[in-house]
């Protein structure tokens, strides 16, 4: 009896991921480890200067943490209430917070109690940072209100009202000390100069704004909020809009940059953190995270990608070490050609060879049809991994129950169920034009079988006009391929023919040339 053979599933060519330099970088980031805070993770802010700690600001604490430490090194929680954007100083040793009561603490890294407090925001404060002078705190609140703040004497110095809605992001230049930055649900971004009493410029973002950064040239501004844009505005043009990024799919809710300024990252609602070139502004990487991100930061080293998200989970990355080039003690491992001897090796006339049975280890669906079992072998293939994920098993198992002559009674006797599974593979896949030839004569076969109970089940009759809406489109299709061929053939005809006659002419044209020459002579 001759043996069985699997039956053979089409490999079609798979398009591979594209790797770059990019996609190498970004993957040499380390399995997460993940933190559980008390809320939300509404900011995330690393110390500029060594040992880059970084400050989270979740429900009413801050805690700073080690860049490799999983618990708290210190902890600020002297609030009445939800606490904000938890923001370092450039020098790495005061903190600043909004608070939801309105009021501003400034803290010192080495104590507990506040240094200071600011009052005079009516509602709660979601933004807070520090000018690039280090004496000067700037603030925005659901006042409406943007205020600039001295830190030696605790006072308000000036306070902006230009805003129409609440204040929720905003940065400071670092090249100019007198210049800040911030955006509004009022769908504007504001330039602020604290030698003025009013705004210097105004963007408008054209959705409600999240999010806003300056590059460190100060030259070029990305605002992101809702409505999925990410939008970059050279200042220098007054606020000329350079580019529109729309690669979120929800709400972009944090930006920033990495240590050269050349890769901006955005966190969004829709889980995904995107990696932009800052030369061409395509993406050139993503990460995919459990829940939306809220706030997202990188460490000044380029070492540590931290994500805060809706869950309150602290999501931390640290990069894998680079390999150090010196050689290491470890045992020296057998060459390649140490596994590859004797291989090609010709036996003579008096070896005598010794043969291993190889070992075939068939597929549930080939078990099945080696004992003739159709019916079983279709239901087999007819699994949700199966077909969601290798469509083309499923098709080849039908193509050679086809073979044998047994399609027929393997679809048939089926109850609704069952019957609704067949149809929705079909009317899914039909239109796949690796698919089409089998599924067809498979469409075929269920509509004989089953047309005498069409009308009993409504699940099954609403599977069949989906068959039927499917193959009516792609005969659409076709017949606009075929149209569209017809106009192609035309124009290539028209223009083989423009060539003929251009080719007659110069001919013509040449050999009237020589006549006259002839004549002369």
């Amino acid at each position: 009896m001759a043996a069985y053979k699997p039956v053979v599933v089409q490999a079609c060519p798979k398009l591979g991921e594209r790797i770059t330099q990019d996609t190498l970088y970004w993957r040499g980031y380390k399995t997460p480890v993940q933190i559980k805070e008390f809320g939300a993770v509404n900011k995330i802010d690393f110390s500029p200067v060594p040992p880059y700690n970084y400050a989270v600001t979740a429900s009413s604490r801050i805690h700073i943490y080690g860049r490799y430490s999983q618990e708290p090194i210190k902890t600020f929680s002297r609030f009445r209430d939800a606490a904000y954007c938890g923001t370092y100083r450039n020098d790495g040793r005061l903190l600043a917070s909004g608070s939801e009561d309105g009021g501003i603490r400034l803290f010192d890294i080495s104590g507990k109690a506040p240094l200071r407090q600011f009052e005079g925001h009516t509602k709660p404060v979601h933004v807070v940072g520090f000018l690039s002078d280090k004496y000067r705190i700037f603030s925005g609140g659901d006042d409406y209100s943007s205020n600039l703040w001295d830190i030696p004497s605790a006072t308000e110095i000036v306070s902006y009202s230009e805003h129409t809605d609440y204040v929720r992001c905003g940065c400071a230049s670092k090249v100019n000390a007198d210049v800040f930055i911030t955006g509004s649900y009022d769908h504007t971004v504001k330039l602020f100069d604290a030698r003025t009493k009013t705004s210097v410029m105004t963007i408008e973002h054209g959705h409600p704004v999240e999010s806003v950064l300056l590059f460190p040239s100060g030259g070029l501004l990305v605002s992101a909020g809702r409505g999925r844009y990410v939008k970059v505005w050279d200042v220098l043009k007054g606020g000329q809009l350079l580019v529109s990024l729309k690669n979120h799919h929800k709400t972009v809710t944090c930006l920033c940059l990495n240590s050269s300024g050349q890769r901006l990252l955005s966190g969004s609602l829709d889980r995904h953190v995107k990696i932009y070139s800052t030369t061409s502004y395509k993406v050139v990487h993503s990460f995919n995270y459990a829940t939306s991100i809220l706030s997202l930061a990188l460490s000044p080293e380029d070492e540590t990608i931290v994500v805060g998200m809706t869950n309150g989970v602290l999501n931390v990355k640290h990069r894998k070490p680079e390999e150090k080039n010196e050689k290491s003690q470890k045992k020296r491992q057998p060459t390649y050609r140490t596994y590859v001897k004797g291989r090609t090796y010709m036996p003579k006339q008096e070896d005598f060879c010794v043969s291993k049975p190889v070992k075939r280890v068939l597929r549930k669906y080939d078990k099945l049809l080696r004992s003739f079992q159709s019916s079983k072998a279709l239901d087999a293939v007819l699994e949700p991994p199966i077909m969601l994920h290798t469509p083309e098993v499923t098709v080849a198992v039908m193509q050679e129950l086809h073979r044998r002559g047994t399609l027929r009674s393997a679809l048939a006797g089926r109850d609704e169920k069952q019957v609704n599974l067949l149809l929705t593979f079909v009317a899914r896949r039909v239109i796949e034009p690796r698919f089409t030839s089998v599924l067809v004569t498979v469409a075929d076969m269920i509509t004989d079988i089953y047309q005498p109970v069409v009308g009993q089940s409504a699940i099954v009759d609403k599977q069949f006009l989906k068959l039927q809406e499917a193959i009516g489109k792609e005969i659409d299709y076709q017949e606009e391929l075929l149209e569209v061929l017809g106009m192609m053939d035309t124009l290539f005809a028209t223009f083989t023919k423009k060539r003929d006659t251009c080719l007659e002419e110069s001919k013509s044209n040449g050999l009237t040339e020589i006549i006259e020459t002839n004549r002369n002579y």
